[in-house]
């Protein structure tokens, strides 16, 4: 529908113009979605015309008559949807208002139908059995007329069903990949643009202490910082692996206990069952600044922060825990270190998962779980897909 040709390339061309003035730059439209749109178009069009027969069939219309009305049906139902598709093409790359582009499916729909209704009156005036399937009030040429206005009408919202319908479901679904990744993609960029100015600048401050006191530390925390930043700053998957997560966090918590010398320490506790779970870049980083600032450092005589992460069931649970004052001393300063962030990318890259903090005066312990598969069933379903193709 909608396609002025037959070539299967033609029409997937023909829907990525239609879908891009949505404002969709890459929408996956493919040959099987354009037949398959096709198909419910025609299922529509000869599931009306059997059940207008059965039904005047069942109202003991006349033979004549029924086959008369079935034709006409399946005359002009079919030039009212590539009619109102071509319509509907041009309003959205027009870019027309929601009414306008209405007014003139409308328009086109009611033109289709009044002009076949009228071609039907026209030749019922010679052929006698045409005459007869229509309306007796239809016998006037202006009652028909009307009467084909309304079914164009009918027809136009039938139309939307059975064709705008899937392309706007379709649309709905390709918005909702996109905002999701779009958001996800902003709130990573949050978290780097937080990390850059205060971090580095903070451990640049601290490496250019070192410089004349300490040149081999200093040079050693040149190398992590540097691999730091390139780790954090690289493009590409938005995902990696709990122990790639763990190899960052690390090479941040040697600066920062260079930095807090004597009064920051890190512990880690991560089960090597879990190394494999991947996770969302940077996950862990708010967590772990959030118990350093508001934790551990708050510690008269220096703190331990400490990173955990093990297998609980189904799920995979990390924990960073910190053993300051906790909330009761002061509560955390609202969007210093991101926490709604690291709640909203679990929510939207897990089905399943939670976050919560625990506090009392003896520490505080952000959770993060979520659940993931067990190694062995990872193995065993991309042993399975690596076998298929043999099998076949």
């Amino acid at each position: 529908m909608g396609c002025h040709k037959d070539e299967q390339e033609e029409c997937v061309q023909h829907v990525k113009a239609r879908l891009e003035a949505y404002g969709i730059k890459s929408p996956s439209v493919d040959a099987d979605e354009l037949i398959r749109r096709r198909r419910i178009a025609v299922g529509v069009i000869v599931t009306m015309a059997v059940t207008l027969a059965i039904a005047q069939l069942g109202n003991g219309q006349p033979v004549g008559v029924v086959v008369v009305r079935l034709g006409y049906m399946l005359i002009e139902l079919p030039l009212l949807f590539i009619a109102v598709a071509h319509a509907y093409d041009h309003s959205l790359l027009r870019r027309y208002t929601p009414l306008k582009s209405l007014a003139l499916s409308a328009a086109v729909a009611m033109s289709v139908a009044v002009g076949t209704i009228s071609i039907a009156w026209l030749l019922g005036k010679v052929f006698p059995v045409i005459a007869g399937a229509f309306h007796p009030v239809q016998q006037r040429f202006f009652a028909a007329a009307a009467a084909g206005a309304f079914l164009g009408l009918m027809h136009l919202g039938i139309f939307a069903l059975a064709v705008v319908y899937p392309f706007a479901a379709h649309d709905a679904r390709v918005r909702a990949l996109e905002t999701e990744k779009l958001r996800t993609a902003a709130e990573l960029a949050r978290l780097r643009g937080h990390l850059e100015p205060h971090f580095l600048l903070n451990t640049l401050n601290a490496i250019a202490g070192l410089v004349t006191e300490d040149p081999r530390e200093a040079r050693r925390l040149l190398a992590a910082l540097g691999d730091l930043l390139r780790d954090a700053l690289r493009e590409g998957d938005e995902m990696q692996t709990l122990e790639q997560e763990e190899a960052w966090l690390r090479r941040y918590a040697e600066i920062l206990e260079s930095r807090h010398k004597g009064s920051l320490s890190f512990r880690w506790d991560i089960d090597p069952a879990v190394r494999t779970a991947r996770v969302p870049r940077l996950l862990l980083q708010p967590l772990v600044e959030n118990a350093i600032k508001h934790g551990a450092l708050r510690r008269r005589g220096g703190g331990v922060v400490t990173v955990r992460a093990a297998r609980a069931g189904d799920s995979v649970e990390c924990v960073v825990e910190d053993d300051g004052p906790g909330f009761s001393q002061g509560p955390i300063r609202q969007g210093a270190v991101g926490l709604s962030v690291v709640r909203r990318r679990v929510e939207l890259k897990f089905e399943r998962a939670a976050f919560r903090i625990e506090s009392s005066t003896e520490g505080t312990r952000a959770i993060v779980a979520f659940e993931a598969p067990h190694a062995t069933e990872v193995a065993a379903k991309s042993g399975a897909m690596a076998a298929a193709p043999q099998r076949a």
